[in-house]
């Protein structure tokens, strides 16, 4: 009890670092497990209040459905038209900023709004029944004028917003699996929704490829305008020049031919008529070969005359008729008739082999002579044309230039047309790069609430609300349960430890002088022997802030024990209000404080023996009717004077100080004040505010003894040495 129970002298001697030591390596963990032990029916309750509550909320809870849908998102996607590629490709160092482009793009509330559209989500009464929402009606709406529009409006608004708020985009680490989860209350909607999303954004990312060259076509669409003006114009102005020059133009019939070569109608004919030209100078010059090489010689002996068939026949006439006549001669003579009719014969067959010799070298001659005269007429007409080309040339230097002007324009407008056809190819014809992998299906289970995790959920909470509750009570309660608790609160040492006793316990410390009251009495006693600077003070006043603190048993037990110890002792009940000393004295004498404050008797009438040695009462009767104006008075001084005189100590039984002035005033006559603090009622407000009172009249404060103090309500340490030990001595008596 020693080394509970120190004077101030001794508490302020601690060595520093034997109290860090403890606190840091004992002190701790022991106050958390004494906190957690006070406590524990108060935590309990919390937690299971706390695990209660989880149950019934998860149960009210309407069940919600998660449908998922997981679309793949490649880099770059393969182009269906070869060189129709219009915006750079993501480069593979940049893929992680690009997946979470496409994230947030699932995200956007354009896309939202898009599937709104799709789904048909703004109009149907159930998908806000489902998303747990009210469907806006005309009567949310503030337009005046176009009431349909604005409502359609307002809830395409709230259906996206709905949308915006149940939608989880999630894209795990190191993948390019994108994952669309849905919440709903409705599984049909949760899933309906989720692939409503997955579409949209697939045909979105179509979409914005294909609007990704607007501005490239938009701008070849005006070029592409202006070239076809620029290339009508100089088409229009060539045909005029023409038709104005008397030029017609014809493109060459070779292959190879180039607008540098295509011809005019005079050249083209020129051309053919040359050609013309050399064919009759070359057939002029055989029908003259041929001419000259028969023309000297005889009829039989040209080629041309043998070959004839009608030569020949009659050449073979001639023949059997010279056989015949031969055959003739030899039997007759040239007069004979047959002779002479042979020979009229062979001079006939004759004559027409030279006639028709002679026509067929005039047919030579003839085929000479028309091929002469073509070719000469051939000549002619080409020098006409020549004269004629010469002139078209002329003319025709303006009209190569307008021709060049429009082959240019022609030129620039096929070229812009082929880009303005392979940039609309290329916008459609690229192949998505966001593909389906899952759809979503409609889920059997709801993915919350989940009891387990609710209830572990709501156990968390109970624990850290149970330990805000304890926290909360333990700052907050005045009540002392550890002996540290008086230095800590009160800023005053420790005298003493009054334990708290059972009802049926003896409370007479002369029946039982080793009782655990008796023997924390007697420590408290050892501790005022030590408690001023000559020891045991002259006059000790006990009192308390309030009433049924202990100070009347406490002043009693002071008495008792200092009156065994030698001392001559007298026990002045001064509660003038609540006397309690005069029920102890036997026959019950009625002069007490209050007769010899007024005078009314002698100190000699009013001290009452006890039956103890040394130990003498002085009771409070009888009960004045003003009893703050005795106290202050005069007299009070000289009875306190005349009591020392009398006895080695004066014990004061002191009436309450709050809401009193008689406790101040007796305080300011006794050499030490001993403050009495129920340990189970404990209010630090009231005992710092009576201290206050009692420090402005410079009482002597001498320190604070603990009543009711519940030893097995406190620490194992002080369960031990304070109520266990003081039992040993009853314990061992018995």
């Amino acid at each position: 009890m020693d080394s509970l129970v120190r004077s101030p002298g001794a508490i302020e001697q601690m060595h520093p670092d034997s109290y860090e030591e403890e606190s840091l390596f004992d002190f701790d963990l022991r106050t958390v497990l004494d906190i957690l032990r006070r406590n524990i029916r108060l935590i309990i309750a919390v937690i299971v209040a706390a695990v209660a509550a989880g149950l019934v909320i998860t149960m009210l809870i309407v069940p919600k459905y998660v449908a998922t849908s997981k679309v793949l998102v490649e880099d770059e996607a393969p182009q269906i038209v070869e060189g129709g590629d219009l915006s750079p490709t993501v480069n593979s160092m940049d893929a992680d900023r690009f997946l979470k482009t496409q994230v947030d793009m699932i995200k956007s509330r354009a896309l939202a709004q898009r599937v709104v559209g799709m789904a048909k989500l703004s109009d149907d009464p159930k998908f806000y029944e489902t998303m747990g929402a009210e469907m806006p009606d005309v009567s949310m709406v503030d337009s005046y004028r176009d009431k349909e529009k604005a409502l359609a409006q307002l809830r395409a608004d709230t259906a996206a917003d709905l949308l915006a708020d149940n939608l989880e985009v999630i894209l795990p680490d190191d993948s390019r699996v994108i994952s669309i989860n849905f919440t709903a209350t409705d599984p049909v909607y949760a899933s309906k929704v989720a692939n409503a999303f997955a579409a949209s954004f697939m045909e979105s990312n179509l979409n914005r490829k294909y609007d990704s060259s607007s501005y490239a076509r938009q701008f070849l669409s005006q070029q592409l305008e202006e070239a076809r003006a620029r290339l009508e114009t100089s088409e229009r102005e060539l045909n005029q020049y023409s038709r104005a020059a008397g030029l017609i133009r014809v493109s060459g019939q070779d292959s190879s031919s180039t607008p540098e070569t295509t011809l005019s109608t005079t050249n083209s004919s020129l051309v053919q008529l040359n050609a013309g030209v050399n064919q009759a100078t070359a057939d002029r010059i055989t029908a003259e070969d041929k001419w000259k090489t028969i023309a000297n010689q005889k009829t039989l002996s040209v080629p041309q005359i043998l070959s004839n068939p009608a030569i020949q026949a009659m050449l073979q006439q001639r023949s059997e008729i010279e056989s015949k006549l031969a055959d003739e001669r030899e039997r007759h003579r040239d007069a004979y008739p047959t002779i002479q009719a042979l020979t009229a014969q062979l001079v006939d067959v004759n004559a027409r082999i030279e006639a028709l010799g002679g026509s067929i070298k005039r047919s030579v001659y003839l085929d000479y002579q028309a091929s002469l005269e073509r070719e000469q007429t051939l000549q002619g007409q080409v020098q006409q044309l020549k004269s004629a080309a010469l002139d078209e040339q002329d003319r025709g230097v303006q009209y190569n230039i307008l021709r060049r002007i429009a082959e240019t324009n022609r030129a620039l407008y096929d070229s812009l047309l082929e880009r303005y056809n392979s940039l609309s190819a290329a916008a459609g014809a690229a192949a998505n790069n966001v593909a389906l992998v899952d759809t979503a299906t409609v889920p059997k289970k709801p993915s919350s609430p989940v009891l387990l995790l609710n209830l572990a959920i709501a156990f968390v909470l109970g624990v850290v609300l149970a330990a805000v509750a304890v926290f909360i009570r333990e700052h907050f309660d005045d009540t002392i349960k550890e002996p540290a608790d008086v230095e800590r609160k009160l800023g005053l040492p420790l005298l003493g430890l009054i334990p708290l006793v059972d009802p049926g316990e003896v409370r007479d410390e002369a029946a039982d002088p080793t009782s655990s009251m008796a023997e924390s009495h007697h420590s408290l006693v050892a501790t005022l022997r030590y408690s001023t600077a000559h020891g045991l003070p002259e006059v000790l006043m006990v009192t308390s802030a309030g009433p049924s603190e202990g100070k009347s048993t406490t002043s009693h037990a002071i008495a008792v024990d200092l009156a065994r110890l030698g001392k001559s002792v007298i026990l002045v009940d001064a509660d003038l209000r609540r006397p309690t000393l005069h029920s102890r004295i036997a026959g019950g004498r009625p002069h007490g404080l209050t007769d010899l404050l007024t005078c009314q008797a002698e100190i000699d009438d009013v001290i009452h023996p006890s039956g103890i040695d040394n130990l003498s009462y002085i009771t409070a009767l009888p009960i004045p009717p003003e009893p703050s104006l005795l106290l202050g008075s005069a007299r009070l001084d000289a009875v306190i004077a005349q009591l020392r005189a009398r006895s080695d100590v004066v014990v004061i039984d002191s009436p309450p100080v709050l809401g009193l002035s008689d406790a101040t005033t007796l305080a300011t006559h006794a050499e030490g004040v001993l403050m009495m603090v129920n340990a189970s009622a404990f209010r630090r407000g009231a005992v710092k505010s009576s201290l206050r009172r009692l420090q402005m009249v410079h009482a002597n404060i001498l320190g604070v003894a603990l009543s009711k103090f519940d030893f097995r309500r406190s620490s194992s340490d002080y369960a031990y040495y304070g109520y266990d030990y003081y039992n040993y001595g009853s314990e061992r008596g018995a």
